[in-house]
């Protein structure tokens, strides 16, 4: 087989780059590290049999100018830069692992819970400027409910984390995960409970079109006034004009995010908010993630499927 790699995990790690080649000795691969789409991603995926990719976005036109291409290989968590109506289609298959990433995303969410509930990134980015702050407060994590919209493979390890800080848990999922909530302590809720409950909401449900913009400012008005926000999953889901006017008049206390509506996230209006706390889409950046994502990438040659529009990841 004859592989176009595209995930820039091969170039960060050369020894990964190494373990795909001995399998693969007939690679090519980028040397470019953002995602690549359209005729750049059809040209550097021609004449090839497989690719192990990042982001970059394979929709019906690439699909389609690639007839030679019988799989691809996932160095990703989410899977929404994949068409399965596309896929489908032409014949195409998948290989992906759900959760991949988990373990770095849940303590990524933890840290940015601490974060934002201590204004430790606002006294932060104040010292560097120069402004030792006369008064230094925030509040504690413990004792706090806890929303997770989300509760599958990272949100559980979210709620796993969580119980230490002898904190309550609410959950909302489409799909019961009773065992899980029973075993833990977590009390199923619906949506508008999630909402109206959480001192700390936290959002890990997959993009796709049942979440893309579900946070309008209806729903943000029906949350817990005073709550924080911490959204690692993925951008678009939430309105970010909406929040953007719930944070600076106080109705949402703060918020952490990861995840934007459009990346790279440059001169974003949210970051004038000294309540805000914008990370940079890297939830999955801890060496050991990049290595089992790759991998996962490579394993995603053999270990495939068509994926089905409508089923999971793409429900």
């Amino acid at each position: 087989m004859r592989i176009a790699v595209t995930s820039p995990f091969f170039h960060l790690m050369p020894h990964l780059k190494d373990e795909i080649l001995a399998q693969y000795p007939d690679c090519r691969f980028k040397e470019t590290f953002p995602p690549i789409g359209g005729d750049e991603l059809v040209d550097f995926c021609k004449n090839c049999d497989g690719a192990v990719i990042g982001l970059d976005n394979f929709n019906d036109y690439v699909l389609s100018k690639l007839p030679e291409l019988r799989v691809i290989g996932l160095c990703s968590a989410g899977a929404d830069h994949v068409d399965p109506l596309a896929m489908k289609k032409y014949g195409k298959r998948m290989g992906w692992v759900a959760g991949i990433n988990k373990i770095a995303v849940a303590e990524m969410t933890i840290s940015h819970m601490i974060n934002i509930m201590r204004n430790f990134h606002k006294y932060s980015r104040g010292i560097i400027d120069g402004n030792w702050p006369a008064q230094r407060e925030g509040t504690l994590l413990q004792g706090r409910t806890v929303g997770i919209h989300g509760c599958g493979n990272i949100g559980k390890e979210v709620a796993k984390r969580l119980i230490p800080f002898e904190v309550n848990i609410l959950a909302c999922d489409k799909i019961d995960h009773s065992d899980f909530y029973s075993e833990y302590g977590i009390a199923r809720v619906s949506p508008d409970e999630l909402w109206e409950r959480s001192d700390i909401l936290t959002v890990h449900v997959s993009r796709n079109k049942g979440t893309l913009g579900m946070y309008t400012p209806d729903v943000l008005d029906k949350l817990k006034p005073g709550a924080f926000i911490v959204n690692t999953a993925r951008g678009k889901i939430f309105d970010e004009i909406g929040l953007y006017d719930r944070l600076k008049d106080g109705r949402i206390k703060a918020a952490a995010f990861d995840v934007f509506a459009i990346e790279p996230a440059i001169d974003n209006p949210l970051f004038q908010l000294e309540n805000f706390y914008p990370t940079p889409h890297t939830g999955a950046g801890a060496k050991e993630s990049w290595e089992a994502m790759a991998r996962s990438g490579i394993r995603g040659l053999i270990e495939n499927w068509i994926p089905e529009p409508g089923k999971y990841p793409y429900d």
